[in-house]
């Protein structure tokens, strides 16, 4: 355990620089696995734009699956962390064995939902007569490797809560280089397309388990799976579900919001406007996931020092990832705003897909420069393991605000309803983002208040 407690001596912007470089490396490595998919099927003679299409329709169910493994390792992880703090071994290892034994039903569960019922889902989800082959052929593929989804994204959590960055940034980057190298082979050697793209992301996810799993059964790890916590205990998983919940709504809600963009632009623009719009999710992970890497970078500094009582180091952490998640928004967006139609050739050789997706990149992510601001609140709600405020932003943002402004606005600005929905992001950050901030503000206070008279924190 001495090891771990640098988190609670090391300059904070230090540590935090040491431990969010591998989080953030590993979230953009992460993001290969569905952008190189679609960058290779996108360029696929004659068929390309309708297959980048149909795979662009599977990404609610591909962000349903991953949610699933944030429910239980984004409540599981920072539990394990604070507990951590308190040097309370038992309950941080009771809490990584419950929440491992928990991914495999859900993944089993998963997966046999999904290979009976993922066509009439992937129709509902915006897929056309056009399209629905293509999103078939690499959903039922997918389904098959949920396990492995399942247990590389909720068990690496864990790898990173105990501060082990760089070995949390490898589970990643084995399976990102395994599924680059296998993609063109699969797409274009042996001439399976988009079946190819789903076999080499199955094959590239099960590496990474292999190696998520022996890490933390092996003699480096702090917090180990036992089999003897592998009896589930309701005070140890139901907390860590509580806690989790937020990322879940946070991760769940961006497939239904899939299916009223795919619903409202198959309505309003057709095959090309779904087609963007798989490009405009694609670039917004540019944004997301990296947010989310300093996040999980700064969850075991402010997490461990939460359950250790140390109030300084918390606001410190706090602030230290408020400034860097700021300064990596607005650099994107500024990157995103000058050159949209390069971030567009990156997914697709349709001259036209292209010609279309520019300006309405440039309108989609015209509010991602405050996105640091969003992400660093609501990481820091569930690193202090604030469940009721994550849930209440996570809600907030995607089904109040976002989900009725992609039905309302094509109907305000009728002259182009089409630009009008991609219009509803920008329109629901700016609204978002101010009340994340106003909440954040009373809600810290009140913690950083209560970690001074020494009450209770888990």
């Amino acid at each position: 355990m001495e090891n771990r407690k640098f988190l609670a001596t090391e300059p904070v912007g230090k540590l935090l620089l040491k431990l969010a470089l591998p989080t953030v490396a590993a979230q953009l490595i992460n993001m290969l696995y569905n952008i190189v998919d679609r960058i290779y099927i996108g360029h696929i003679p004659g068929d390309g734009a309708l297959a980048l299409t149909g795979v662009g329709v599977c990404m609610p169910i591909i962000l349903i699956v991953s949610a699933f493994a944030a429910l239980v390792s984004n409540g599981g992880a920072p539990r394990a962390s604070i507990f951590m703090g308190q040097q309370n071994m038992e309950k941080a290892e009771k809490t990584l064995s419950n929440c491992f034994v928990t991914q495999i039903i859900v993944s089993v569960i998963l997966t046999v939902f999904l290979l009976l019922f993922n066509r009439p889902l992937l129709m509902m989800f915006g897929a056309s007569e056009n399209t629905i082959s293509y999103a078939v052929d690499y959903m039922n593929i997918y389904a098959a490797g949920t396990i492995f989804v399942q247990l590389t994204l909720g068990m690496n959590a864990f790898i990173t809560a105990q501060g082990f960055a760089k070995t949390a940034m490898l589970s990643v980057i084995i399976g990102a280089v395994c599924n680059i190298v296998l993609d063109p082979v699969f797409i274009f050697t042996l001439g399976m397309g988009v079946k190819g793209a789903a076999i080499a992301t199955v094959i590239s996810q099960a590496v990474s388990t292999v190696w998520v799993v022996s890490f933390l059964v092996g003699k480096k790890t702090q917090l180990k799976i036992r089999k003897r916590y592998f009896r589930i205990e309701k005070n140890i998983l139901l907390p860590s579900l509580s806690l989790g919940l937020a990322t879940f709504i946070m991760q769940a809600s961006e497939s239904v919001i899939n299916v009223c963009y795919n619903a409202s632009l198959q309505n309003y623009g057709g095959d090309i406007a779904v087609g963007a719009m798989t490009i405009l999710s694609s670039v917004m992970q540019f944004a997301m996931l990296p947010l989310q890497g300093l996040g999980q970078g700064a969850q075991p500094i402010i997490s461990y020092n939460y359950g250790a009582g140390n109030r300084d180091r918390v606001k410190a952490a706090y602030f230290s990832l408020l400034k860097a998640s700021l300064l990596f928004s607005c650099l994107l967006w500024l990157l995103v705003e000058l050159f949209p139609s390069a971030f567009a050739s990156m997914f697709t050789s349709d001259e036209a897909l292209k010609a279309f997706t520019a300006p309405a990149l440039r309108l989609y992510m015209a509010a991602t420069f405050l996105f640091g601001i969003q992400i660093a609140c609501q990481m820091t709600f569930t690193s202090i393991g604030n469940a009721k405020s994550s849930i209440i932003v996570a809600v907030m943002r995607k089904f109040v605000l976002l989900m009725p402004l992609i039905l309302i606005l094509p109907l305000i600005f009728r002259g182009n309803q089409t630009m009008a929905v991609y219009l509803a992001e920008p329109v629901a950050d700016t609204l978002a983002v101010t009340f994340t901030g106003v909440l954040f503000f009373i809600q810290f206070r009140k913690v950083l208040s209560s970690m001074d008279k020494g009450d209770k924190r888990i």
